[in-house]
């Protein structure tokens, strides 16, 4: 099932007169849609058995959900961002650094100017997003933390 026939699914559930609508799939997932206007005269859905490729979107998804539970260290600045404060010295931070509010992630290099990148959080660093030396936008992923 592709991305057009979901948002039809979902565009059909909207215009019509059921308020809640649940699929489960072979492998045990399960969607569910609810409306929320007042309750109306309840109505029972058949259940749907819907093809495997379905199942892909539903994965994608939960994996966005699972993006969200990460605190998220955005680059401030546009830039070049280093890991480190020169090539010879070890990086601040690599994955699974523990780190707290306040610690030094990186730099950004800003019209000659090195900016030191702090944490805005307490966590461990799961995934270091961009490369040594690569050119950052404002609002960037630098950081995933957790």
């Amino acid at each position: 099932m592709n991305y057009k026939e979901i948002k039809e699914i979902i565009d059909d559930f909207g215009n019509s007169k059921i308020g809640e609508l649940s699929i489960e799939f072979s492998d045990g997932t399960k969607v569910s849609m609810k409306k929320n206007s007042m309750p109306a005269v309840p109505e029972v859905a058949k259940p749907v058995v819907v093809p495997e490729q379905a199942v892909t979107v539903v994965q994608n998804q939960t994996e966005e959900k699972k993006e969200e539970e990460y605190k998220i260290v955005k680059s401030p600045m546009v830039g070049t961002f280093y890991s480190k404060s020169s090539p010879k010295a070890k990086p601040y931070v690599e994955v699974g650094s523990k780190v707290k509010k306040g610690d030094i992630l990186c730099i950004v290099e800003a019209m000659k100017l090195m900016n030191e990148i702090e944490s805005e959080f307490d966590g461990e660093v799961v995934e270091v997003c961009v490369k040594d030396g690569e050119m950052v936008d404002y609002g960037k992923p630098l950081f995933k933390l957790k």
